[in-house]
């Protein structure tokens, strides 16, 4: 997958359990959101820094949606 990138800034992927409704992709602000058939969604954010990162952690706590994994991707 290519994203356009920014100085200082990373991509990270976040699979969370369950498929999550398409909305919730630019309320995260993901660059990309997919639904796996094992039931998992995956979505790609670009985030400027650690805090942003832990902003968005932050986000997936607030809805409850139990996370998977993060990984950094590019």
């Amino acid at each position: 997958m290519a994203l356009q990138t920014e100085p200082d800034s990373h991509v990270y992927q976040l699979r969370l359990d369950g498929h999550l409704d398409r909305r919730w992709g630019s309320w995260f602000g993901a660059q990309s959101m997919t639904h796996d058939a094992n039931g998992e969604t995956i979505m790609a954010c670009r985030v400027v820094d650690q805090a942003a990162l832990h902003g968005l952690l932050r986000k997936v706590r607030d809805i409850g949606v139990p996370l998977i994994a993060v990984r950094r991707v590019d």
